[in-house]
This record gives C-alpha cells, sequence and structure tokens, in this order.
C-alpha cells in the first residue's frame, strides 16, 4: 500500500470541528433525563445509549456542513458508504461506561485514512470533558493544545503502565499488574495511548478473553498515529507491528509503547 499522503490544512480543521460539535452535543445529552437510556444494538453488538446516538449524528451532520464526502466506520452504526475514497474511523464517545457513572474520562476519537491504520493520515482525540485535544499527521508529529508531544524513556522502578483490567482481562495481562508499581486501568483506549504519546505513562496493555471483546479499529486509530508521532509504537501484543484493516469486525489486543526497549520486555512476557 502507497504510504498515505499528508492531510490538508483544511482535513484537520474539519476534524476539529466535528470534535468540537460533538463535545457541544456530548455536554448537552449528558445533562438530559436519560442519557444512558439504550435506543438501538451498536454495530459492535452492544447497546447504542442516547449519548452514543446524538455523538454519532453530530458527525454525520457536521460532514454535511463541511461537504466532505468521508465515509464512516463508527462503533454504534458500523459503516457507512458515503461515496468518497477516504474513510473517517470514529469512537463518537470513547468510555462510554465512565459518562454514564459520572467519571470523567471520557473521548472521542476521529482518524481519517484508507484502507488500514498504516494508511490513517490524520487523527484527533478530543476529552469530552475536558475539552483537551490531541492531534497528529502522518510525518508532521503529535501535539497537545500546540505543544508537540514525545513519549519519554522507560526508568526501571518509576513506571506508570495503563491496562483495561475486569472480569474478561486476559490471565498474561493480569500477571503484569505485579510487576510495576503504577497501574491505571481508566476505561478509556484513545485517551489512555493518548497519555502514552504525552509521555505521562510509559505503555498501554489490552487483552481480553474471549477474544471478541478485544479494541476495534474504531477505538485505536486516532491513538495509533499519535503514539507513533511522538516517537513510540502499537503493536499486537506478543505478535508484532499492528497493522490491522479498517473493518469494524476486527479485534486485536495492543501494546502502545513509548520506549522501544520497554516494548521489548512487554512483548516478551505477552507470549
Amino acid at each position: 500500500m502507497p504510504e498515505p499522503s499528508a492531510p490538508a490544512a483544511s482535513e484537520l480543521e474539519t476534524l476539529f470541528r466535528i470534535a468540537n460539535a460533538v463535545h457541544s452535543a456530548f455536554r448537552a445529552a449528558m445533562g438530559s433525563p436519560e442519557p444512558s437510556r439504550n435506543v438501538a444494538m451498536g454495530a459492535s453488538g452492544f447497546p447504542t445509549a442516547v449519548v452514543d446516538r446524538v455523538a454519532e449524528a453530530q458527525v454525520l451532520a457536521t460532514l454535511e456542513q463541511e461537504r466532505r464526502p468521508w465515509n464512516v466506520l463508527s462503533e454504534e452504526i458500523g459503516y457507512i458508504d458515503r461515496g468518497g475514497k477516504d474513510v473517517l474511523v470514529v469512537d463518537p464517545v470513547d468510555g462510554s461506561h465512565n459518562a454514564l457513572h459520572g467519571i470523567p474520562c471520557v473521548s472521542v476519537s476521529l482518524a481519517l485514512g484508507r484502507e488500514r491504520l498504516s494508511g490513517i493520515r490524520a487523527g484527533v482525540v478530543q476529552d469530552l470533558y475536558t475539552g483537551r485535544t490531541y492531534w497528529a499527521t502522518r510525518g508532521g508529529g503529535a501535539f497537545l493544545e500546540g505543544v508537540r508531544l514525545r513519549t519519554r524513556p522507560r526508568r526501571s522502578g518509576h513506571e506508570l503502565v495503563l491496562m483495561n483490567l475486569g472480569a474478561h482481562s486476559a490471565g498474561r495481562l493480569r500477571e503484569q499488574t505485579s510487576r510495576f508499581r503504577r497501574v491505571r486501568a481508566l476505561g478509556c483506549a484513545s485517551l489512555e495511548m493518548a497519555l502514552v504519546a504525552e509521555g505521562a505513562a510509559d505503555a498501554y496493555l489490552s487483552d481480553n478473553v474471549p477474544a471478541s471483546l478485544n479494541l476495534r479499529v474504531t477505538d485505536i486509530a486516532a491513538g495509533c498515529l499519535l503514539v507513533g508521532e511522538a516517537g513510540g509504537g502499537v503493536e499486537k501484543w506478543g505478535e508484532g507491528p499492528l497493522d490491522a484493516p479498517l473493518d469494524i469486525r476486527e479485534r486485536v489486543p495492543v501494546l502502545a509503547w513509548g520506549d522501544h526497549g520497554f516494548a521489548d520486555e512487554l512483548n516478551a512476557g505477552g507470549r
């Protein structure tokens, strides 16, 4: 597959406007009487709540206003062919369980590209509570509020590792928890990957049993670009570089890392 071209400035501006529109719609929905009421079954196989539906509708409405013929791949509605060549990969409310329990760790994740994760050329992750906005462009770096991001080198004994933990977390993941002084489970993959890009965390690990509960490209497309452009990398944990197709049916265990030496160690422990 050819290298993706750099995004036009106007494309990135459209992603910013979509993120801001979703932020406004999210805040309004969270103030409504029933933000957690399920209104449909999403393409992911899980129920779609009012807050998810409102956010996703705002993505589509803004694309129409911007006159962008981008196709859409979303966690809730699946794939929409809008006649374009580019695909907007969307998780309209990443961390919706957090939102519905009043935990302020929630984002909108947007990534623009073609065919595979390696074809993503621009990504935006916005914190839907604070409005802090991360973005990256292929070959152009990763940023938070205009400040260039760099992952941090590992300091042995001082690692902070983010993980998904719970009833379905894989045994090899739970085995890692006692190895590090600080482990956090935030429940919002796109923001957790952004924190690795920012240098606030050393790594993010996610693996579930059954594998059908693993992450989708809608969860990680923007985060993969952020981490890579900040100097780190994202792998299919224990198996090597991750380059999944832009298909909501694909599920993957994820290792996002900031320091290559630390990645080698984590990969060895994940085999």
